[in-house]
């Protein structure tokens, strides 16, 4: 009968590791599900696929002639675009040394409900052949698109 309450403490204890484990392993994948930023590119975000108000990466090409800047502080804004769709951004802080009008970049931050990404982070492109791939797949993605419209309107004429 001494064997029984070994049995039962191990028991225990077995269950109790494999409690502990499973919370674990619940919180890890809990706070790297709130840590994935998704990437929309900026015909996502004019459909209304992005979030509102929820972290994400958008990225495309800066349009030509957009980015001003305001005369008593460090906020700029600018238009991303993936030549089928534009997006204000706006950022209050400094450029990186590479970013460019005509050049891809990424930027983190949150799309507010008037349409206008807010970024707390801009990312450019670190060489002059580099794109990020979100952004070389969204710019194809829109550029097949446009070519499918096109034939469809050429077609029913």
């Amino acid at each position: 009968m001494a064997m029984v309450p070994k049995r039962r403490n191990k028991l225990l204890l077995i269950v109790g590791l494999l409690t502990g484990v499973a919370i674990i392993v619940s919180l890890v994948l809990y706070a790297l599900s709130q840590n994935i930023n998704l990437f929309f590119s900026p015909s996502d975000m004019a459909q209304g696929k992005a979030p509102i108000e929820k972290r994400i990466r958008a990225g495309g090409m800066v349009r030509e002639g957009s980015l001003t800047r305001a005369g008593d502080s460090l906020k700029v804004s600018f238009l991303i675009t993936d030549f089928v769709e534009d997006v204000n951004v706006t950022y209050d802080g400094i450029l990186p040394d590479l970013f460019r009008e005509g050049q891809g970049i990424v930027a983190q931050g949150k799309l507010n409900s008037q349409g206008v990404f807010v970024a707390d982070e801009v990312l450019a492109k670190h060489d002059e052949n580099y794109m990020p791939p979100e952004v070389t797949q969204a710019l194809n993605d829109a550029q097949s698109k446009t070519q499918q419209k096109s034939q469809n309107t050429e077609l029913t004429q």
